[in-house]
């Protein structure tokens, strides 16, 4: 409740109805004056920021450890004691999503590699010596032995052909060019003929590769996922409530209520990505070595398993079913929802393939 003075007017600034006493019974807004000092300012400011962050640190606590907890509370009506399910999804995915995108996927700098030297002493018994070297000190010693061009220029045309015959033997679909197809489609037999479906794929298929390299085509899908992704699992959601929908009850159990429960389920998804992610990203300043390898791993399986087995918990916690009916309702739902991601991949693929110029 803020500290300032009440206003003599006894009228509402926001809705203009009567207020007998300290919140406008009409809207809720408090009768104060809303002019203030420097210091009610900072006040007002601490109040909120504390408020906020109680609440905020209060629901990450349950969103992480208490599967459903947040639900259930929602639900039942404690609502102001937690961030609103909507509000606080749409914050976690903005702040995962942007992290992603402006965050580089290795830092060069800091990458540690292993360089052996061998070195012979006085009694011609050779020395094996293995040390952590940056990238950046790797490639100055190999620019002073002179073999740093070289060299680079034969892994890198040994791994783009690599690619590109990968690539082309994926999409290959035994026409050369657009002409060649385009020809055999007009003047070819009934069994070169393509139905129209499949013409416009490979004549879109070959157009793309025609406008870009195979290295083009990768980094452009990259880029459509993460700017697209958010999106998509957006779009996703509401089909994973329709499908708690159709497990349960239609008496007991709305739509909405269904809604709150997968929002809070994404929601957690999206944080342990979010902390994953951070985590990789600290343990990458301190370069690559068997025990930052190990400890990156070991914490990319806990949380993998975490959010495996989350829903389980989650599941019968809310719908208060017995273990085994919850177990059962929740593997067919993941196999069902396995297949929905599958298809909204394929489409994804297919929407960013249509746009790629």
């Amino acid at each position: 409740m803020s500290h300032n003075s009440i206003r003599n007017d006894k009228t509402c600034l926001n809705c203009r109805h009567v207020v007998q006493e300290r919140f406008c019974p009409h809207c809720g807004q408090e009768n104060i004056d809303s002019r203030k000092s420097f210091h009610q300012l900072f006040l007002h400011f601490f109040e909120d920021l504390t408020h906020y962050e109680n609440a905020f640190w209060r629901t990450i606590k349950n969103l992480l450890f208490k599967p459903a907890s947040l639900t259930k509370e929602y639900l039942s009506g404690k609502r102001l004691s937690y961030l609103a399910p909507v509000r606080l999804y749409i914050f976690i995915s903005f702040i995962t999503f942007f992290l992603i995108t402006v965050m580089p996927n290795t830092d060069y700098n800091l990458i540690k590699i292993k360089r052996t030297t061998t070195s012979q002493t006085g009694s011609n018994k050779k020395i094996i010596k293995t040390e952590n070297v940056s990238l950046d000190e790797l490639i100055e010693a190999k620019k002073m032995e002179g073999q740093i061009k070289d060299s680079l220029k034969a892994n890198i045309s040994k791994v783009t052909h690599e690619k590109n015959k990968k690539m082309d033997s994926f999409f290959n679909f035994g026409y050369e060019s657009i002409k060649e197809l385009d020809s055999l489609q007009k003047f070819g037999s009934k069994d070169d003929h393509l139905d129209a479906i499949e013409y416009w794929f490979v004549k879109k298929t070959l157009e793309v590769k025609a406008r870009n390299t195979n290295e083009e085509l990768i980094q452009k899908f990259k880029e459509s996922f993460v700017h697209n992704f958010s999106k998509t699992l957006f779009i996703y959601m509401p089909l994973f409530a329709f499908s708690l929908w159709l497990f349960h009850g239609k008496k007991r159990w709305y739509y909405f209520d269904h809604g709150i429960f997968t929002l809070h389920y994404f929601s957690f998804i999206l944080l342990i990505v979010l902390i994953v992610f951070l985590f990789s990203k600290f343990l990458s300043l301190f370069g690559t070595s068997t025990i930052s390898d190990t400890i990156k791993g070991v914490v990319d399986l806990v949380a993998f398993l975490w959010m495996f087995y989350y829903f389980f918990p989650a599941h019968h916690r809310f719908y208060g079913e017995t273990r085994l009916v919850s177990f059962v309702k929740s593997v067919a739902l993941f196999f069902i929802n396995i297949i929905l991601i599958f298809i909204i991949i394929l489409l994804f693929a297919l929407y960013t393939f249509i746009n790629i110029h």
